[in-house]
């Protein structure tokens, strides 16, 4: 499905769409809209990994890890 929108765009820009998009604009907006999505999902997946690799939240598991067997044989 799709939906069809109206932007507007400084000369430049346009200029620079028109050079690129050998005559389907919207297939080339659509392509650079779905590259950023999946630049930003890597991010928030990068950073993600990041903070659980931080030594803060590995403690806290650890914490849990030991809790969670307390009693347990």
């Amino acid at each position: 499905m799709s939906d069809r929108v109206t932007i507007t765009l400084d000369k430049e820009a346009y200029e620079f769409l028109e050079s690129k998009a050998n005559g389907n604009r919207s297939a080339y907006i659509n392509s650079i809209l779905k590259a950023e999505k999946q630049r930003i999902i890597a991010e928030k997946i990068l950073r993600a990994n990041q903070e659980e690799a931080e030594e803060s939240y590995q403690e806290e598991l650890a914490d849990w890890d030991i809790t969670l067997s307390d009693g347990l044989q």
